[in-house]
């Protein structure tokens, strides 16, 4: 919520083009006595244009008639600030105000369109720094990952503003003598985006800033059943969604796997922004001719993870998002055991002020464990024994979601049998990283 508003503070006229509604998924306000921006610590916050109360809707120019929220930082479970956010009627007005201004921004040349988004790229440079502070401090990533996601918005300004230069379409023969087809893309109008909590910038800026040079005006957060919003844009989990699935990274090892791949890797992939990606890993394939040699390195790789304060730079794993998130956790590893597995690292809420819990293990389940099959957004690691590639691969594709898959193996035949089995996944990756920072160019 705060880094919404804050976003549009910075980018000052830049946004007038286009009309956001930011509403919150924060608590129930409180009216505390100290605040967290009021404290000399967080001084900084007032730089983006924050303060203790704040109005959460902006359409051309900043207000808000509804309920107050207090946001809350998650490392510590203490107030941030608190925001107005949007009624029905602020969002009625909004959504008005965005179809005639679409009106004037999709006659706009799209190079010029480019220019605006290549301001709002500036913008973000200048504050790249704060505005990954304030993503460390709402959401509770360490700090260099609310800077590097801050950098994704930036490349995909950078992204946008050649595309403006670039949009076409073909010249096509035509069966009918002297005539030619010519293909025009045009803007669809409003364009609505619902955005997750886990990556509140990047998310929103892959969306924003290719939908801005396409002739496009966006409003944040569109409602799913309004007619009016022309394409609507969605990231989050499959129950809020309901069509949408939420999207898991699998991985797998087999017997010939460069184990000093493997390890940093899968640590990487399960823990890093503390599970809470799209792209976490979940499930962690292993032959069963390297299981236990690969449990036992990759458990002491987890018992040298540095916990602590997002914003100190030696911290490489922070707390959950909420209180509800480590609820999940711990009904997760409750039910892992009764499924029959057993915790081989963590497992436990952490005696500690904030949202943390131990990075877990759990080995010993089925591939097919209800809880093996189901997505939790936590940092927990099911690692599953296998005899045969053909069984592994078919396991691989078993659940309902699927973004991305890895495989380390130096068999260069079964990489390519392995691509054809894992063609609904994407990206693949070979013997390398997980693709947890992606930039998402459009489809």
């Amino acid at each position: 919520m705060l880094l919404q508003l804050s976003l549009a503070a910075r980018l000052g006229h830049a946004l007038l083009r286009r009309k956001v509604f930011s509403p919150s998924c924060c608590r129930p306000a409180a009216f505390m006595s100290t605040l967290l921006i009021n404290q000399p610590r967080y001084a900084w916050l007032k730089e983006l244009g924050l303060k203790e109360d704040n109005e959460g809707v902006y359409n051309g120019s900043w207000g808000g008639r509804g309920e107050v929220v207090t946001t809350y930082c998650p490392a510590n479970n203490e107030p941030i600030a608190r925001v107005r956010q949007a009624n029905l009627e602020d969002y009625e007005e909004t959504v008005r105000k965005a179809k005639e201004a679409w009106k004037v921004w999709a006659e706009v040349p799209a190079p010029k369109r480019g220019e605006i988004v290549r301001q709002i790229g500036d913008a973000l440079r200048q504050k790249i720094k704060v505005l990954g502070n304030l993503v460390s401090l709402e959401m509770g990533k360490i700090f260099v990952e609310g800077v590097g996601e801050v950098q994704e918005y930036v490349d995909i300004c950078d992204y946008a503003v050649g595309l403006s230069r670039m949009i076409g379409g073909p010249v096509l023969p035509s069966e009918r003598p002297g005539h030619a087809l010519i293909e025009q893309w045009n803007p669809v109008g409003l364009v609505g985006i619902i955005t997750a909590f886990n990556f509140p910038v990047a998310v929103y800026g892959w969306n924003n800033a290719i939908a801005m040079v396409c002739g496009n005006v966006c409003l944040c957060t569109a409602m799913a059943k309004d007619e009016r919003v022309d394409l609507l844009s969605f990231t989050g989990s499959t129950n809020v969604g309901k069509q949408v699935a939420l999207v898991v990274q699998e991985r797998f090892a087999f017997e010939d796997a460069d184990l000093n791949l493997v390890i940093p890797s899968a640590l990487f992939a399960a823990v890093g922004t503390a599970g809470q990606r799209c792209t976490s890993a979940r499930r962690l394939f292993l032959h069963e001719s390297i299981h236990d040699e690969v449990v036992g390195k990759l458990t002491k790789a987890y018992a040298q993870v540095r916990i602590g304060d997002p914003w100190d730079a030696n911290t490489l794993y922070g707390p959950l998002h909420t209180k509800e998130s480590v609820k999940m956790y711990l009904d997760a590893v409750g039910l892992a055991k009764q499924q029959g597995g057993s915790v081989a690292y963590g497992g436990k809420v952490m005696d500690r002020p904030g949202n943390y819990v131990e990075p877990t293990i759990v080995i010993g389940l089925p591939h097919n464990a209800p809880i093996v099959q189901k997505e939790t957004f936590a940092p927990i690691l099911y690692v599953l024994k296998f005899k045969t590639e053909e069984e592994v691969f078919a396991w691989n594709n078993e659940v309902k979601q699927g973004l991305s898959s890895s495989i380390f193996t130096k068999d260069l035949g079964r990489i390519f049998r392995w691509l054809g089995y894992s063609s609904y996944t994407i990206p693949f990756l070979v013997n390398g990283g997980t693709p947890n920072l992606l930039i998402m160019t459009p489809k």
